[in-house]
């Protein structure tokens, strides 16, 4: 169990990232949920504290590094303390030919896939220095941070960014006994896989269902991806059993990317 521990989840009012903060809450921490969605953050504050999970929320842009310092303020000022920061919010841009590709989008992905990742553990890191007992950071790759996704290359290249700088930071600060992982989901029926699949009807004339279908088909397990099978593993690496594990980008995908 993890009492008094607190762990802050980005992007946590909805799909994955709800998953992952439940489970957390489940598991016995205190948790802080970010998202810029604020109706989503009423919802989902009021359903976990209808669970008596210690539930706190707050409403920044990831983007922004005033925001996530904010957050990390917030946390503590909440709960006294930091302990897990998960920076999970992301968004997967245009889904077209790279050669269609907006430059709007481009900067859109890159400032919540990139940008809101550096400055995610640059607030969680300053903060567990400060209070000189470790913690752990936990960014949020993908599938396409292992392999490229054809129709998917701005994402495709903020997640393989994800992952290098899922181990660049597990070097820096692994003599302040943090730790830096990253998990890879593979396909799941979210709103983002819904909404993926509308554009791909657009692009490759394909009905609806069709795309999401495709995919699936290559899923060694034969199903698609829970948000419970996301945070199963998002949990372990907050627990003090990943303790020995740093730089590493996990995939959990039910068997499609093999590596």
């Amino acid at each position: 169990m993890a009492k008094d521990k607190v762990a802050v989840i980005t992007g946590g009012a909805q799909g994955l990232g709800k998953g992952i903060a439940k489970r957390l809450a489940e598991d016995g921490f205190k948790v802080v949920i970010s998202d810029m969605d604020e109706s989503a953050l009423e919802k989902v504050e009021e359903e976990f504290k209808s669970s008596n999970y210690d539930v706190s929320t707050f409403k920044g842009n990831v983007s922004k590094p005033e925001d996530q310092t904010d957050l990390v303020k917030h946390s503590v000022d909440t709960f006294g303390r930091l302990d897990v920061f998960i920076n999970n919010a992301g968004i997967e841009g245009d889904v077209a030919p790279i050669v269609e590709v907006e430059p709007d989008s481009v900067d859109m992905v890159l400032d919540v896939n990139v940008k809101g990742v550096i400055y995610g553990i640059q607030a969680a890191a300053r903060q567990l220095k400060e209070q000189g007992e470790g913690g752990k950071i936990i960014n949020a790759c993908s599938i396409a941070g292992q392999e490229g996704f054809e129709m998917l290359s701005p994402y495709t290249a903020s997640k393989f960014a994800v992952k290098g700088l899922t181990q660049a930071a597990a070097k820096e600060l692994a003599p302040d006994k943090i730790t830096v992982n990253a998990y890879c989901p593979g396909i799941a029926g979210t709103s983002m896989w819904d909404r993926l699949d509308e554009k791909m009807m657009e692009h490759m004339g394909t009905k609806k269902g069709e795309a999401f279908e495709q995919y699936a088909q290559d899923i060694a397990l034969g199903r698609t991806q829970e948000p419970e099978d996301v945070a199963n593993l998002v949990s372990f690496l907050a627990s003090d059993e990943s303790n020995y594990i740093t730089g590493q980008s996990i995939i959990s995908d039910g068997g499609m990317i093999f590596r």
